[in-house]
């Protein structure tokens, strides 16, 4: 699936970040490299560092983990949605208040990982599912005209964003 022209998402900077990749880049190669990336940045954890935070009020790096799911899921709804046709417009989503109804503290971290890892198949099953067509269609979320492509490439975007982090942040103050 090639990267959305710029009609395709709001011009906000956050898709701008989400969305630089480079034109010959494949999305689903993108990935299954991203999911190896972050599970063998998770293996490598020392004990109990899941639950470290690099600041008072930041998520812990579990917590990011359970964002970076709930994300995909929502950008993967939204991109489901539009491609079958879907004229609602979709709602935006606030990541803090999902994050507490998650409770994703209460969770072990190798169920965290297990659903990171079934829902990543799940994206690469439908993104692989979308026909050219499909992928062209544009809808409405949270007030913004975006298509399926932009939708799909933004996973992969918002993903590349937190593994930096991870680095960063949390891996560089916490050996």
């Amino acid at each position: 699936m090639r990267l959305p022209e710029a009609y395709e998402y709001p011009k906000t900077t956050y898709f701008a970040e989400y969305l630089n990749f480079e034109p010959e880049d494949a999305l689903v190669d993108i990935l299954k490299s991203q999911q190896s990336s972050l599970l063998e940045i998770c293996q490598n954890l020392n004990k109990g560092q899941e639950n470290f935070a690099y600041a008072p009020g930041k998520w812990s790096i579990q917590q990011l983990i359970g964002h970076i799911i709930d994300t995909e899921r929502i950008f993967s709804y939204r991109a489901l949605a539009i491609s079958r046709g879907e004229k609602q417009m979709l709602p935006g989503f606030d990541e803090n208040e999902y994050l507490v109804g998650a409770q994703f503290e209460s969770q072990s971290f190798a169920e965290i990982l297990s659903q990171y890892r079934h829902v990543r198949q799940a994206t690469i099953s439908l993104i692989e599912s979308f026909s050219t067509n499909q992928a062209n269609q544009m809808g409405h979320v949270n007030g913004n005209s975006v298509s399926v492509r932009a939708l799909s490439w933004m996973i992969a975007g918002h993903e590349k964003h937190h593994i930096q982090l991870i680095k960063e942040r949390y891996l560089s103050q916490n050996p």
